[in-house]
C-alpha cells in the first residue's frame, strides 16, 4: 500500500486507504492504488504554472515578474507574452521551459514565473 497525499479529483488531503481503493470524503472519489501511483508519476513529471496549472508544448505564457538576464542589458518586463513555449521535465536548474523573446532571444525560463496566456 502506497501512502496517498491527496485526491486526484479534488485535491483534498483528507483521502483514506479503505480495503482496496482510496476514497475521498469530501468528494466522494474513490480510485484504485494503481491509479494512484499512475496519477503520481504524471504529476512529477509535468510542468506547472506559478498558478498551478499544467503547461504542454506550444502554449503561450505570460511572465508575472520582471527577470534579469544575464549577459543582456535589459530585463524581460512583466506582461511579457511569450509564445510557442517548449518544456524541459528533467531539468536540473529549475529553468524547465525553452522559448524564444522578441528583442533578447532564445533562454531558458523558470515555470514559477510565468502563467498560461
Amino acid at each position: 500500500m502506497t501512502a496517498i497525499s491527496h485526491c486526484p479529483k479534488c485535491q483534498s488531503e483528507n483521502a483514506y486507504f479503505d480495503g482496496d481503493l482510496f476514497v475521498c470524503p469530501d468528494c466522494f472519489h474513490e480510485w484504485s492504488e494503481a491509479a494512484a501511483e499512475t496519477a503520481q508519476t504524471a504529476d512529477a513529471a509535468s510542468v506547472r504554472d506559478s498558478n498551478g496549472t499544467v503547461l504542454a508544448d506550444g502554449d503561450a505564457v505570460t511572465v508575472i515578474k520582471e527577470l534579469k538576464v544575464k549577459g543582456a542589458s535589459g530585463a524581460i518586463k512583466v506582461g511579457t507574452k511569450v509564445k510557442n513555449i517548449r518544456l524541459i521535465p528533467e531539468a536540473t536548474d529549475g529553468h524547465n521551459i525553452a522559448c524564444k523573446i522578441d528583442g533578447i532571444g532564445a533562454l531558458n525560463l523558470k515555470s514559477e514565473f510565468v502563467r498560461k496566456a
